[in-house]
């Protein structure tokens, strides 16, 4: 047995005992003292280190996002102010610096020719006086150019802003090579927030200086919260809409990384907005078929900011239901909080989001007070301000896959020893031909196995063709109809011509912010073959939970150990060569299973990817177009192109997916079959003096230490 030391360690956030993930870096190092004291330097393994969990949170700024961060991180003013949401362009992550005690920043730039041509595009919309002005992107512009150059540097011309002092400092950044970083590290927090502050917020008062429009991607590493984030990323989730197409880009694809999704809204809004999962809405895809979200958490802030005399008016509270003054305000807030988790869950269970996402009723509301979290003098006790129930679900979550960490290398071990173990067989020639004779078999089942979900591939496959036949056909009647509508609206059109132009340069996406109006004709165009095989592709890929169909499920059932075999489990001698094996089966799915939810992403995205290169010169072509008329031959443009590629975008983007379809099958039946005959012909050859060792009370101890993870 283990036994932690008589110093207990606490976590600087809620001072509770941070034992578990003592005991599980104790377990892995008696695991590691185990294996190298029977094989001195060979069989040497690593801790695996496989993705962390990436729990993505949205919110409009102003909403509470940096103050509900710090407080789950367990200091006040941990993260700069605006620090989630107020740059909409920045993708910003934060996670635990377990290396050491500084708070550390890698800012990661856009390249130079794409500020470049990101700045022309700027000054083209300011200086825009065509009919096609949009209000909205210019704001944008302004706001980026004065937040870099300083007051009224809208004024000048290109031509003077390069000579300004500041471009050449902006210069240095941009010149910083694809894989390098401006790195930031301070032990000091207070310095090192005024330092990152820099590029990830600005001050409308005091402007020049501030580089977020620069920065592509932001990643702080907090010390001390190891037992929070050692496996876990918080990433904020910005928004769309930006014009820059890699910044865009970059998004999508840290949406569909996401495991989990946090929405954060004031609760106020929460109550009274009529669609608080709005911000969802638009992105769903990437997040369910598209993804891998197994989770919500809506997240209702700043809950202390209440009138309590208001409140009872609107909610039509008696002095009967209060009638302590004292409590008033706490009574009030309760209240509201209740009535809030009750609502957004009606407006949950009646979403389209819970049908596509399938989250198996993964679905949390949370009412919290960041400031009531850190000041006692608002009546509210820590346990009602709801920050620790966060920090309980990121623990959770945390030492969740901190174990499973540590069992997968103890059970790696266990794998090497029962392999050293099984050469105790080689003693006599009975044992030797039995052994033989179950390899024999291990290698006919391997080949029948494989065969079997060969045909399971296929069966899926043709499934699959069949249903893009149809989306295909569906897609070319309805495909100039569609776009019409999206692009050229019968109904009053008045000022669409104001986010056309943004909608061509950003390939066929715009997100007007101002009314909460998304424009994707690439989505648009590849909604009928998503509908089509999206009941089929949710049975093949879930996000969680067992369909009967799954790849996953495939997976896991498939064997070379039969029950039929020719060795019964009264043959203890060879249980120590099929404890191997089994061993090496479940390390081999697990890591299958993993990269299955990674080419599954690619393959569901792949309809809309392709429509968006077969369209690209054509949004390029359409951008380009100003003047007076040009929002009428901009739609003309766009028509024509869908009309006339029709048949062959379509077809293209039907044989893209099953290509990557086939792509996944045979990826997943030679990993099998070559890692297995490894394992098969590993478990044949133990013949060396080594192999012959009695490593049994070794076996035992790994055995004992595994049930101590399971605990």
């Amino acid at each position: 047995m283990l036994f932690l030391p008589h110093c207990v360690v606490y976590s600087f956030v809620t001072n509770t005992c941070v034992c578990s993930l003592l005991y599980t870096d104790m377990i892995i190092e008696k695991t590691r003292h185990i294996l190298k004291s029977v094989t001195k330097s060979s069989y040497q393994i690593d801790k695996d280190r496989r993705k962390k969990a990436i729990i993505g949170i949205f919110g409009k700024s102003g909403e509470g996002k940096s103050s509900l961060l710090s407080a789950i991180l367990g200091k006040k003013d941990l993260l700069p102010s605006g620090c989630f949401g107020a740059c909409t362009a920045v993708v910003t992550q934060v996670e635990a610096n377990i290396d050491d005690s500084n708070y550390t920043a890698e800012i990661e730039f856009i390249s130079k020719t794409e500020w470049e041509e990101e700045l022309s595009e700027l000054f083209r919309d300011i200086n825009n006086d065509s009919g096609d002005r949009n209000e909205e992107l210019i704001k944008s512009a302004v706001e980026k150019i004065t937040a870099l150059y300083g007051a009224d540097a809208d004024q000048k011309t290109l031509e003077e802003l390069k000579n300004d002092e500041k471009f050449a400092e902006i210069e240095t950044f941009l010149s910083l090579h694809k894989e390098e970083y401006l790195f930031i590290s301070n032990s000091n927090l207070s310095d090192f927030t005024s330092e990152v502050a820099n590029y990830i917020q600005h001050s409308a008062s005091s402007p020049g200086g501030w580089f977020w429009p620069l920065v592509k991607s932001v990643t702080i590493k907090i010390p001390d919260c190891r037992e929070l984030l050692e496996h876990i990323v918080l990433l904020d989730l910005p928004g769309t809409g930006d014009c820059n197409k890699i910044r865009n880009d970059l998004w999508k694809s840290k949406l569909r990384e996401c495991s989990s999704v946090w929405i954060v809204s004031a609760i106020n809004r929460a109550i009274t907005d009529r669609d608080p999962l709005g911000l969802l809405k638009h992105c769903i895809e990437e997040l369910g078929p598209g993804g891998k979200c197994k989770s919500i958490n809506f997240i209702c802030t700043k809950t202390d900011e209440i009138s309590p005399a208001s409140y009872m008016r609107s909610a039509r509270l008696s002095r009967d239901q209060i009638p302590d003054d004292k409590d008033q305000g706490k009574t009030c807030i309760l209240h509201r909080n209740e009535l809030a988790k009750t609502k957004v869950k009606e407006k949950f269970d009646h979403s389209e989001i819970k049908n596509i996402l399938n989250t198996n009723n993964q679905f949390q509301v949370f009412t919290v007070s960041s400031n009531a979290f850190f000041d006692h003098n608002l009546n509210l006790e820590s346990s009602e301000t709801e920050i620790p129930k966060l920090q309980d679900d990121l623990k959770n979550l945390n030492k969740s896959t901190n174990r499973e960490l540590a069992r997968d290398y103890v059970n790696k071990a266990k794998g090497i020893l029962s392999l050293i173990q099984s050469g105790q067989l080689d003693k006599d020639k009975k044992t030797i031909e039995m052994k033989f004779s179950i390899i024999r078999e291990f290698e006919k089942n391997l080949k029948e196995s494989l065969t079997a979900l060969e045909t399971f591939f296929d069966s899926i496959h043709n499934d699959l063709e069949q249903h893009l036949s149809e989306g295909v056909e569906e897609s070319v009647k309805s495909c100039v109809d569609s776009t019409t509508k999206l692009i050229a609206p019968n109904k009053d059109g008045r000022g669409f011509h104001k986010i056309l132009g943004a909608f061509c340069r950003n390939y066929g996406f715009y997100w007007l912010k101002s009314q909460n109006v998304v424009l994707d004709l690439n989505k648009t165009l590849a909604q009928h073959l998503h509908k089509h095989i999206y009941n089929d592709f949710s049975q093949t890929f879930p996000v969680d939970g067992k369909t009967g169909k799954s790849v996953q499920e495939q997976i896991d059932k498939f064997s070379i150990i039969q029950s039929d075999s020719v060795y019964t489990s009264s043959d203890i001698p060879f249980q120590h060569m099929l404890n191997y094996i089994k061993t090496e089966e479940t390390k081999l799915k697990a890591a299958l299973k993993r990269d299955i939810v990674d080419m599954k992403k690619d393959i569901f995205s792949s309809v809309q990817i392709t429509i968006v290169k077969e369209m690209a010169s054509c949004y390029q072509q359409a951008a380009a177009v100003r003047g007076t008329g040009s929002m009428k031959m901009k739609q003309d443009i766009l028509i024509t192109r869908v009309d006339d590629i029709k048949q062959d975008m379509f077809n293209k983007a039907k044989k893209e997916m099953l290509k990557k379809f086939t792509n996944l099958k045979l990826y997943v039946l030679n990993t099998i079959k070559t890692e297995l005959q490894e394992v098969i012909e590993r478990s044949q050859s133990q013949t060396s003096e080594m192999t012959r060792m009695d490593v049994s009370r070794e076996i035992e101890e790994l055995e004992r230490l595994l049930e101590q993870l399971s605990d």
